[in-house]
């Protein structure tokens, strides 16, 4: 059976185009939670719909909460719990969303009763012991059902008793992320401490902003040490969440590919979503970029430069720049970005296979990638069910022809009508 492909026609001409791109992904599911676990009825406008967030609010009615989807209105109407779940059990699945999977783990802990989480065969093989052990510190009793160390997870809950966590800070910012949103929650104050440096950075400052918005103070000092008061409480309210910056960069992308002047609207350099700063890699680059209090613009040079990127804060664009790499005029340098490894799927060993299979002379490093100028011949493209190996790929076709996309549906993860979208470049 042959499996299922795309083939990305070049554009004719550079694209001037204006973009709009879905609700944040990462916003959705944090709103999604935190308005589950305040008191009263939140609505949600803007938000994403897509694998990623309907595997959230679907484990979150298993917990008995109501959550209305409106997907032509983009918005989710929640029905907050006060904090707990009515669910006194629950068999939850979450594919391979992995906000959702570490987010829901920790929220799980405020229950009381028996709680298990599982997902795909990939989620199977992401590491979230780290997590688990915090919440073990905080009083939880959870363990790796199988002792991998990896989800399915199990959870006999009785509350969260709060206390001290020591939390390793190089695989993943979610860990903090999640125990912070439920910490308002447990007995006793809950003190965080980071071991090593934290990755990732900008998606702590976002949760931390979500949590504000709907009324929980994170006291911090810096990215080590994190304190959440106990007996504060999320407010329900009306919420409007931004437009996705991860799905929006790769239309910036591609106007610094070939030339174009791409506008997306709804993002400006206030965004609470750390890459919003992929354009300033484009800049250093050589596009031009313009930035509006609520939007940003990217016209692309003649040619683009190469560029030594520290790419820790901003990781979900690394296999974007990647692509753009083969044709920058000097050779490009993605580093500081290991844990990619550790994602939907092994992203720095599968950008650099995708390379070398369409002749690109590439390196992969422990931390990164190192990429020359090259030529680029026509090939399939495995995606390894990841949808940003699929959509960054998919950028090389709109200046290579014979560029297919093969699992092109991976998409769906959170990015369902990307194609459509990136077809409307040629408007």
């Amino acid at each position: 059976m042959t499996e299922a492909a795309v083939e990305i026609v070049p554009l004719e001409r550079p694209p001037t185009a204006t973009v709009r791109v879905p609700g944040s992904k990462s916003i959705s599911n944090r709103a999604l939670l935190l308005a589950a676990l305040a008191d009263g009825e939140s609505v949600l406008s803007g938000a994403l719909f897509s694998d990623d967030t309907r595997y959230m609010a679907a484990a979150l009615r298993q917990l008995g909460v109501a959550v209305a989807a409106d997907e032509a209105g983009a918005r989710f109407t929640v029905s907050g719990g006060g904090g707990t779940w009515r669910a006194p059990d629950a068999d939850l699945f979450v594919g391979n969303a992995g906000t959702a999977m570490r987010f829901l783990v920790a929220a799980l802990c405020l229950g009381h009763g028996h709680y298990r989480i599982d997902g795909v065969a990939r989620m199977r093989e992401r590491p979230i012991q780290d997590l688990v052990d915090a919440l073990q510190q905080l009083g939880a009793t959870i363990a790796c059902e199988y002792g991998s160390g990896c989800p399915p997870v199990v959870v006999e809950a009785s509350g969260l008793r709060g206390g001290e966590a020591r939390l390793p800070g190089e695989r993943s910012s979610q860990f903090l992320s999640a125990v912070l949103q439920v910490a308002p929650y447990a007995r006793h104050d809950v003190n965080v401490a980071i071991q090593g440096t934290l990755i990732a950075q900008p998606y702590v400052d976002m949760t931390i902003g979500v949590m504000a918005a709907f009324g929980v103070v994170v006291e911090r000092d810096g990215y080590q040490r994190f304190r959440v008061r106990s007996g504060q409480r999320y407010q329900a309210r009306a919420y409007r969440i931004e437009p996705d910056a991860s799905s929006a960069h790769y239309f910036l992308a591609a106007a610094a590919l070939t030339g174009g002047c791409v506008r997306v609207d709804g993002l400006g350099r206030q965004s609470l979503q750390g890459d919003v700063r992929f354009a300033d890699i484009l800049a250093a680059m050589g596009a031009r970029v313009k930035w509006e209090a609520d939007a940003v613009e990217v016209t692309g040079p003649t040619r683009l430069r190469g560029v030594d990127a520290d790419l820790n804060a901003l990781s979900d664009t690394a296999p974007t720049l990647a692509v753009l790499a083969p044709f920058a005029s000097s050779p490009v340098r993605l580093r500081n970005i290991a844990h990619l490894r550790w994602q939907e799927s092994d992203r720095l060993a599968a950008v650099a296979t995708e390379l070398r299979r369409l002749g690109v002379a590439v390196e992969e490093l422990p931390d990164g990638l190192e990429i020359r100028p090259s030529h680029v011949t026509p090939a399939a493209v495995h995606t390894y069910d990841d949808h940003r190996i699929a959509m960054s790929f998919a950028l090389i076709g709109l200046k290579v022809p014979g560029i297919r996309i093969l699992n092109p549906a991976c998409v769906t993860k959170t990015f369902p009508d990307f194609f459509t979208r990136l077809e409307a470049l040629r408007a």
